[in-house]
């Protein structure tokens, strides 16, 4: 990787896109970044002048993607570091969210990432080398009432990122996920959308935990600056990981999860392993 770096981040307005930015720039690398609207644009390029760019892009638009990622690969001699960072959070329980709703979500937050990932990967593969960085969330690891949709669309990328670390390892590329609890962000306000649909029946599950969102909001243990500071150098590592938690939350669901998971495993290895075909010896006698 050269010294200075050429990062291309995905939602840099806000919240950890934004703190990843600055953190990069800081460090007196380059970052392109995507907005929305033309305000913020202006106000991504005036924070390093020559340094920070920003494009206006919906990662759901595939051909856009496209053509801008091979302007940025041309503007910038080649993107050192992608990170997938846009998104939002459906926010309703799985019966309350329509198609419509799930398929907006999963648009966002798995075909837009893979979109900007398939723009950038055949250049990192030409020159053997890269970091692509996406970022998903303790909830791509549990589940939580409110947030199946949400949830189902970061387990999904969480999947395709494994995969694709496997695939890339020998090309000389590296995934990274990186996987938040609660960020101080407006994770829970602005980035928020709510199914138009609620069922009473699901109050005290899913109802209850929209609640603790809200109450939450503004409230997160995390903060995103330490955060862009953590990621900042383990993406910039000779070795990083494949997946990173980040906040002791985070931390706490996952670990819980696992442990979860390997009991009920042992308790049901017989029955799992119940299914194999009959050895020949056995079948004959």
């Amino acid at each position: 990787m050269r010294t200075t770096r050429a990062w291309f981040i995905t939602g840099v307005s806000t919240g950890l896109g934004k703190a990843l930015a600055v953190e990069a720039l800081a460090r007196g690398d380059r970052v392109v970044g995507t907005v929305r609207g033309e305000a913020a644009r202006a106000a991504f390029a005036a924070l390093a002048p020559g340094r920070s760019t920003a494009v206006i892009l919906d990662v759901t638009d595939d051909k856009r993607v496209r053509q801008v990622v091979a302007d940025v690969e041309r503007d910038t001699g080649g993107i050192d570091v992608l990170v997938n960072n846009a998104g939002y959070g459906l926010v309703g329980g799985v019966e309350e969210a329509s198609l419509d709703e799930m398929r907006a979500q999963f648009e966002a937050n798995v075909f837009g990432a893979v979109s900007v990932m398939q723009a950038v990967l055949p250049f990192m593969r030409s020159r053997r080398a890269g970091r692509i960085v996406n970022v998903t969330s303790v909830s791509g690891l549990v589940g939580w009432p409110s947030l199946g949709i949400y949830s189902g669309s970061k387990f999904a990328l969480e999947g395709i990122s494994e995969t694709l670390a496997l695939e890339v390892e020998p090309l000389g590329i590296k995934v990274i996920m990186i996987e938040p609890g609660g960020l101080r962000t407006d994770f829970a306000t602005r980035s928020r959308h709510e199914t138009a649909r609620i069922i009473e029946d699901y109050a005290a599950t899913v109802g209850n935990c929209r609640n603790i969102l809200s109450e939450h909001a503004g409230h997160e243990s995390g903060d995103p600056v330490k955060a862009a500071k953590v990621i900042f150098d383990v993406v910039t590592a000779a070795s990083p990981p494949l997946r990173l938690l980040l906040g002791s939350d985070a931390v706490g669901y996952a670990t819980q999860k696992l442990r979860t998971q390997s009991a009920e495993i042992q308790a049901w290895v017989s029955t799992s392993e119940s299914i194999a075909f009959a050895s020949d010896h056995g079948a004959s006698a």
